[in-house]
């Protein structure tokens, strides 16, 4: 919903050339600039206006101006939440999840946001006291990140507010999904779970009968649905043509008919073919991105790691591809977008899941899922905010997540397919084609994996170009560290704390494999084309 930057500390005002750069950076995401300057504390906010548009100005204040918000995402269950607060008492000046919370932290503390259902990350400013209060969701679909420098405390949503106004220095650290905490005056924020993502479903009840947990993962399912498309706005679904993406545009299409389907590919991939089917056989307005691989080169792959910031090589050539369809998304006018991102860490979509010993299975779900925010949900929301889109992803609902771990693996892998029982649950909904279709990553099945690829060797570099290093290093894909540790998870994870790059030997073997399928690939386009002369 907005980018989001802070200035905390004595002279902030004396560093506003510094903060207007800082908020600059998170221009892209938002349509309007919102800001707030006390002599020792900047906020401000870049705002994309889609809950109580007119009336929810940031940083919001509460009313007697001691507190200010600078707030990015969406409560979804805002309204509920407001009347709560409306029959405790409280006084409300809008009708928006803004103040909800604002006011939610206020009046209930940290346990506000056990409350909350969202997608959100935002720092509440005691204005009389210089603390600051960070908060992120659950699964950290919203990012927030914060360094401190000279004793002043500088939080924002993207790692380059911090590292290009504050200087390449600095070491800028994440707030990690599902915690929060207080930063006295001058000091860094005390930060605490208040969601253990590795301790999911720990302490309840496993799940065994199969008509039990079909019933729950379809209530569960819809609802987190359901709530992302309370709007008035159109609402877009990124289509794949997979069954992650598919069973979103299905069930946005019955609860919200305003919507239209988005699709990235090359002409004749596996992607545009299922999504061209599905759209029709739905009767979904749909929005077509063709590319061709020889349209894609090393200024593309430049500027999908300057706006994705991506820690690892598979997030950069996905982002490569998301770039190009959220620039799309945002020409059509479109705000606000459901996508399919979790579901494959939740049901197990990928080879891993089958390699790995049974032992270590639910381990590694949490790793996963704990590790999506700096991975797939990075890529997703750089490439979608940065153009204005605010990306919403109901798989990674809170509900969503603890009704996952419930289940055993074997209701997620079962019969020679991942995600079993999506598969199962939803039979009445998706038709065979979908069903049958196995996962293929995004990039690999647009037709694009290949010619990105080519420009690998140089990703690290570019990476560090902007200074990015000020967070960590450009890193392996999990997979492939899982891989070399033979599927032994304790080893994989061990080698993962080093963040070991590719070797040069390395590099060299995945080039040689992208140019020789981007020759094949170019000899078949050419041959295509005198056929059809």
């Amino acid at each position: 919903m907005c980018g989001i930057a802070l200035l905390v500390g004595p002279g902030a005002r004396e560093h506003a050339a510094t903060f207007a750069a800082m908020l600059e950076t998170v221009r892209p995401r938002g349509e309007v600039e919102e800001t707030l300057l006390d002599d020792e504390a900047l906020l401000g906010t870049h705002r994309l206006r889609i809950v109580d548009r007119d009336r929810a100005v940031q940083p919001w204040q509460s009313a007697d101006g001691r507190w200010a918000l600078s707030y990015n995402g969406e409560i979804f269950n805002f309204e509920t939440l407001r009347e709560h607060l409306l029959s405790e008492g409280h006084e409300l000046r809008s009708v928006s999840d803004t103040e909800v919370a604002l006011e939610g932290v206020l009046a209930w503390g940290e346990d506000a946001l056990l409350r909350f259902r969202g997608e959100f990350a935002f720092g509440l400013v005691d204005r009389h006291t210089r603390r600051v209060f960070l908060a992120r969701d659950p699964a950290g679909v919203k990012p927030l990140y914060w360094t401190l420098v000279d004793g002043r405390l500088a939080v924002a949503s993207e790692v380059k507010s911090l590292v290009g106004p504050l200087g390449r220095d600095i070491v800028v650290h994440e707030v990690p999904p599902g915690h929060c905490g207080w930063a006295e005056p001058g000091a860094a924020p005390e930060l605490h779970p208040y969601i253990d993502l590795l301790r999911l479903g720990e302490g309840q009840p496993m799940v065994e009968d199969l008509d039990d947990a079909m019933d729950l993962v379809r209530r569960t399912y819809r609802e987190a649905v359901r709530m992302r498309v309370d709007t008035d706005l159109t609402v877009g679904v990124i289509l794949s043509g997979g069954l992650d993406s598919s069973l979103a545009l299905a069930h946005v299409r019955e609860m919200h008919p305003d919507c239209v389907a988005f699709t990235v590919g090359t002409e004749g991939s596996e992607d545009l073919a299922y999504a061209r089917r599905l759209t029709a056989d739905l009767g979904v307005r749909h929005e077509v991105v063709t590319l061709r691989p020889r349209d894609i080169g090393l200024a593309d792959v430049r500027e999908a790691i300057r706006v994705s910031e991506a820690t690892e090589y598979g997030d950069v050539i996905n982002a490569v591809v998301s770039l190009k369809l959220f620039q799309r998304v945002h020409a059509s006018g479109v705000k606000i977008v459901l996508t399919g991102d979790g579901s494959d860490e939740l049901f197990g979509g990928y080879d891993m899941y089958r390699e790995i010993s049974p032992e270590q299975s639910n381990a590694l779900f949490l790793h996963k899922i704990r590790h999506l925010s700096r991975t797939e949900l990075q890529r997703v929301d750089r490439t979608s905010m940065g153009n204005g889109v605010e990306a919403r992803v109901p798989y990674l609902d809170l509900d969503m997540l603890t009704m996952a771990m419930r289940l055993p693996a074997s209701m997620k892998m079962r019969d020679g397919y991942e995600k079993w029982i999506l598969r199962h649950t939803f039979a009445d909904v998706l038709p065979d084609y979908i069903l049958k279709r196995h996962k293929n990553p995004m990039s690999y099945s647009s037709g694009l994996h290949e010619r990105v690829r080519l420009f690998q060797p140089l990703f690290a570099g570019i990476y560090r170009s902007y200074g990015y290093e000020a967070i960590g290093p450009m890193r392996r894909d999990f997979w492939r560290v899982l891989q070399d540790a033979d599927h032994d998870l304790d080893r994989a994870l061990a080698d993962a704390e080093n963040a070991r790059d590719f070797t040069a030997a390395e590099h060299a073997r995945e080039v040689a494999g992208a140019v020789k399928w981007n020759v094949i690939n170019g000899v078949r386009a050419t041959r295509r084309r005198l056929t059809r002369r």
